[in-house]
């Protein structure tokens, strides 16, 4: 039988953070591997995204994009799964969903591509500088274990998933707090299942190239 939820990814992109979100949601889904450069821009895809990029969900015939719309909408969706705070206690998760979704991925993808703006032209650009958005973001989660309330939502995933993979890659500090806040993250149930899933399709490529 067809899932309610189809998945659109590739293993070695943001779909990973969909991946654990779908883990968390608990509900049966179809995945679909897209590969980079091919299939990711045929026109049956492009129908789905025209951006021709993953991670994508068709839900119940409905398309969502964009990793932190995607994270917002499945917890909506799956209300019991309590990945979202009551509307009335929502204003830190909604904050730190989308500054993680705009100025600190902004200013980690400028700094990774060597873009650094002129100290006079910092109004111009909604993260300011890379410091102020790191420093920000250290801020956030320095001694919390969640970011938005007393219990794990899907802003700790998307933000946390953020810090792990500017810690891998080198595009953030090992800040205490980062390392702290991310730590007990990893430990989660639906964490490790949906990285067995994604290093092991990985692996299975690699054996197959």
């Amino acid at each position: 039988m067809t899932a309610a939820i189809t998945f659109y990814t590739h293993p070695m992109s943001r779909g990973r953070i969909i991946r654990w979100m779908l883990e968390e949601v608990g509900q049966p889904y179809d995945t679909e591997i897209l590969g980079y450069g091919n299939s990711m821009k045929d026109d049956s895809y492009l129908a789905v995204n025209p951006m021709g990029k993953v991670p994508a969900i068709v839900h119940d015939g409905k398309v969502v994009t964009e990793c932190a719309a995607i994270c917002a909408y499945l917890a909506d969706a799956f209300p019991d799964t309590k990945l979202a705070p009551a509307p009335s206690d929502r204003a830190d998760y909604y904050r730190w969903i989308f500054f993680a979704a705009g100025p600190l991925e902004a200013a980690i993808t400028n700094c990774s591509l060597g873009v650094q703006v002129p100290e006079d032209k910092r109004g111009m650009v909604g993260y300011g500088s890379f410091e102020d958005a790191v420093n920000t973001l250290e801020t956030a989660v320095s001694g919390k274990q969640y970011i938005a309330g007393n219990s794990f939502t899907a802003a700790d995933l998307y933000v946390g998933s953020h810090i792990a993979f500017g810690l891998m890659f080198g595009s953030l500090e090992k800040r205490p707090a980062f390392l702290s806040y991310i730590n007990s993250l990893q430990e989660r149930p639906a964490y490790k299942r949906a990285a067995e899933i994604d290093d092991a399709l990985i692996k299975a490529a690699q054996e197959t190239a």
